[in-house]
């Protein structure tokens, strides 16, 4: 199956305010248009042939992928969109804090629903589902060694990780997606592998689809015992 790489949008005015997002129009401040740049910069290097570019419809992810891939068109998923936090959108989150659905967010995520909002296991089943029917749309399209690129947000991409992992929603707190960061799934009949996690500098080249092709055998759902080498590069 293709290897899909989720990129988290870049740092906003609310990330830095301390101010839960949701739904807002709010867009990248400085900091957040460098570390775009910068994803800019690591895709360029890494000389990847992205075969299809998905977003969340939330302008901080579309001011992303601007930067990040300038003159790429992204296909826009609203599966992909943020958590409808409801009314918690626009506060602090120092306030939410001391609410009592603030414990259930912490501890027990699978029960949250946001008042006027959704619950985080919609947002996470939703997502789940965009990541792997754009996978499994790439990888009929163009073969098993493609890689395509979905930008969204913290939460999503958490969900979509402990899907990937056979993690229970009620654990995806324990995962860490900071702003412009990458993580990296590559799906398979049985199931799917996490490449990298939370990634923000490292090299992204050993992703790039090997340069020959040999006879083309069937996607493995084996893991390498004792870890294996990794990824030869290109």
């Amino acid at each position: 199956m293709a290897t899909v790489i989720l990129l988290r949008h870049g740092r906003t005015s609310s990330n830095a305010g301390g101010v839960l997002a949701g739904h807002q129009p709010t867009e990248l401040d400085e900091a957040g248009r460098a570390q775009a740049l910068a994803v800019s910069q690591r895709l360029a290097a890494a000389g990847l042939p992205l075969a299809a570019v998905v977003t969340s419809p939330l302008i901080r992810c579309r001011q992303t992928l601007e930067l990040a891939l300038p003159g790429v068109e992204p296909a826009v998923d609203e599966r992909l969109v943020e958590c409808r936090y409801g009314d918690w959108e626009g506060q602090q989150l120092k306030t939410l804090a001391k609410q009592p659905l603030w414990r259930t967010v912490q501890a027990h995520p699978s029960a949250a629903t946001f008042p006027n909002g959704e619950s985080m296991a919609a947002m996470s089943a939703r997502a789940v589902a965009s990541i792997r029917d754009w996978d499994t749309r790439v990888t009929a399209e163009r073969g098993p060694d493609a890689v395509w690129l979905a930008c969204s947000h913290g939460d999503v991409i958490k969900a979509i990780v402990a899907d990937a992992l056979g993690m229970h929603l009620d654990l995806f707190q324990r995962i860490s997606v900071d702003p412009a960061s990458v993580t990296v799934l590559r799906y398979t009949p049985l199931r799917p592998f996490l490449l990298r996690a939370n990634d923000t500098g490292g090299d992204l080249s050993g992703l790039r689809p090997p340069k020959r092709r040999r006879p083309r055998r069937a996607t493995s759902s084996d893991a390498v015992v004792g870890g294996g080498a990794g990824p030869a590069g290109g």
